[in-house]
């Protein structure tokens, strides 16, 4: 007997339909796999056969070939073991053809019958949404990472036996019912405060900066000055995260396996820092099966790397482009996928080998051929795409032993940032723009409009530190955050002149 029941496979973020073809026919008891399956596939040969008897089934003495459509995608992972197994037991007469009809499934299975939580299974929930299927079965502990996606039903399913009952009619799985997402918001205190950071009010503005209109940052200063301190403050003042955001993210981090089980969906902006040993496959993406890398799961957040001009030089050459694009390619013999890179990069370096050059006291121990090439490690191309730069300089003794009275915490900092984020959303949402580092040059034109004394002075600097025409952009998307903190509609000179003043700081981090 003929069964077909309907899957999805992950092609990057994105699902597509997955035919699961199963033929049950007299002959040599046998089971054969076909569809360019990879070897976990393979193996849901004897899973599927020991959860279908340990679910007080009879598995058939029969030839049964399962082919997974379409024949020339590779398929990946133990995801396909219950459409399989429902596809069997329709073939062999435990399940009506008509029960599935219209039911994506997707699920790997335990030995006894019980199901697994699958990678993907929000990339698969929206997917079938999308394509209009009225059900998708899915495992139990996925649960809560598709909670909030609404007009399809999913079903919950805990085991193989749950499964057959409810096709058979004899136990309904009851649908998740969605959830809105601002329930899921949580409202926890940073690690980090800005209120413990003494001093480094240029940096701190830098940082809100920063945060307010998702530009990339460099902090240039000795060791022991706080730059890492204030890198990791960053996740208290980001704005909050839209659904759209959340839900970008989450299906990043779904595709790769990263979430454990039972966790919802991400609603804090990702930090990630990785070492500076890291590979250019694990900062951008790669390996055999051209997984997402760090960029990725940065996305919406925070690239920390520390220590820059330690980093391989070609890793960090293979960021210029997702940064510019917010996207990343990954091609690989076996598999070429796009995935979102829309970070903040948020980088922190000495200004000399030996840490102290341009501090005073006689410190620095380096050469100025040195210290060029130790700043050489950052290429301008690289450099060009960092919006602010700012030195952060050691603190004095009596600033670290008094508290300041004056200093903001994080949550004074957020109220701000985010009132000037939602007035960027509210300009460019309807165009999928939520940030002004987002800003094109068509963008620009309409919403940075500049009177005629600010003009004059970006055009004069322009020309003077010859500044490309990259740099004339970000100048004008940093001072359009700027315009945005302080609630104004226009760009005034002060804004272009405080942009500039971040912009023109070399790579020792003074103007």
């Amino acid at each position: 007997m003929f069964a077909q029941v309907m899957s999805y496979g992950l092609e990057g973020m994105d699902g597509y339909p997955v035919t699961v073809d199963v033929n049950c026919s007299g002959g040599v008891p046998r089971f054969s796999l076909v569809g360019l399956p990879d070897a976990a596939v393979k193996e849901s040969n004897e899973r599927v056969r020991a959860a279908i008897r340990n679910s007080g089934m009879r598995y058939p003495v029969a030839s049964v070939v399962v082919n997974l459509a379409p024949a020339n995608i590779k398929k990946i992972g133990a995801m396909y073991d219950l459409p399989i197994a429902v596809g069997i037991l329709i073939a062999s007469g435990f399940i009506e053809p008509e029960a599935a009809r219209g039911i994506l499934f997707v699920g790997e299975l335990a030995l006894d019958g019980s199901t697994r939580q699958t990678p993907g299974a929000l990339s698969g929930a929206l997917f079938a949404r999308e394509k209009g299927y009225r059900a998708m079965i899915l495992p139990e502990e996925n649960t809560r990472e598709v909670q909030c996606v609404n007009r399809v039903e999913l079903l919950p399913a805990r085991s193989l036996d749950q499964v057959v009952r409810h096709l058979n009619g004899e136990e309904r799985i009851e649908p998740l019912e969605a959830v809105s997402y601002e329930s899921l918001r949580s409202s926890k205190k940073p690690e980090k405060d800005l209120r413990y950071v003494r001093g480094q009010q240029q940096a701190k503005r830098a940082l809100e900066i920063a945060a307010a209109g998702a530009h990339n940052l460099l902090m240039v200063g000795p060791p022991g000055s706080g730059k890492t301190m204030l890198a990791e403050c960053m996740p208290g003042i980001l704005p909050d995260m839209t659904f759209e955001e959340a839900l970008e993210v989450t299906r990043i981090y779904s595709v790769a396996g990263r979430l454990a089980s039972g966790d919802s969906m991400l609603t804090e902006r990702p930090f990630r820092n990785p070492h500076h040993t890291a590979s250019a496959a694990s900062l951008v993406g790669g390996g055999k099966d051209a997984s997402p890398g760090e960029i990725s799961y940065a996305h919406h957040g925070i690239l920390f790397l520390d220590e820059l001009p330690e980093y391989d030089t070609r890793v960090l050459e293979a960021l210029r482009q997702p940064l510019e694009n917010g996207a990343v390619f990954v091609s690989r013999v076996r598999a070429q996928h796009a995935y979102p890179a829309r970070v903040m990069l948020v980088a922190a370096m000495n200004p000399c080998k030996c840490g102290y050059y341009g501090q005073g006291g006689g410190r620095c121990r380096c050469s100025p051929q040195s210290v060029a090439q130790y700043q050489g490690r950052v290429s301008g191309p690289l450099l060009d795409r960092i919006d602010i730069r700012v030195a952060v300089r050691s603190v004095p003794v009596e600033a670290l032993s008094e508290p300041d009275p004056k200093a903001e915490d994080s949550q004074t900092v957020r109220a701000r940032v985010n009132a000037a984020r939602s007035r960027q959303i509210a300009r460019g949402a309807s165009v999928g723009v939520y940030s002004n580092a987002q800003l094109d040059s068509r963008m620009l034109r309409e919403i940075c409009a500049l009177d005629d004394e600010p003009q004059r002075v970006l055009s004069l600097a322009t020309e003077r530190y010859q500044l490309s025409a990259r740099s004339h952009y970000r100048v004008l998307r940093v001072a359009r955050t700027i315009a945005d903190l302080a609630d104004e509609d226009r760009i005034g000179t002060r804004h272009i002149s405080e942009a500039l003043a971040y912009r023109l700081a070399d790579s020792s981090g003074m103007a």
